[in-house]
């Protein structure tokens, strides 16, 4: 069972995420107050902090120096077992993954890992997520 270590949003694109202790997850639509919600399905992005081991060395200092650019990050969970067609239990609510990883990768930053190994999805049920809760990846 893994947990919640961060919870981020930010109502513009395109920047890093402000950090906040909780969040009220909304079915079919994403994170109250986040530019990523809408009818799509990339509407929550979760990033697990097992996945930096695959960053190269000569990338890891500028990678986590970078600001967080997904929704949750996520501690706990071996990265392989979340995969499309995942549902994941986060607090109340609940994620299906649709992507893993971006059709484009970026080069630089944080973005240089999420946009690999990040996790996007559509929210199937809504509810509040806390810093601190425990996940849950169902089949």
């Amino acid at each position: 069972m893994g947990e919640v270590l961060a919870i981020n949003v930010s109502a513009v694109r395109g920047i890093e995420k402000n950090s906040i202790n909780e969040v009220m997850v909304v079915e079919g639509w994403g994170l109250e107050g986040d530019a990523h919600g809408g009818d799509w399905s990339k509407q929550v992005s979760i990033f697990p902090v097992e996945a930096m081991e695959k960053v190269p060395l000569h990338k890891k200092q500028e990678v986590l120096s970078g600001g967080y650019t997904e929704n949750f990050t996520i501690a706990g969970i071996n990265p392989d077992q979340i995969k499309v067609g995942t549902k994941v239990k986060l607090g109340e609510a609940i994620i299906e993954i649709f992507h893993v990883g971006k059709e484009i990768f970026k080069e630089s930053g944080r973005p240089y890992i999420v946009s690999r190994e990040g996790r996007f999805g559509k929210v199937i049920k809504g509810g509040l997520v806390k810093v601190g809760d425990k996940i849950i990846v169902e089949a």
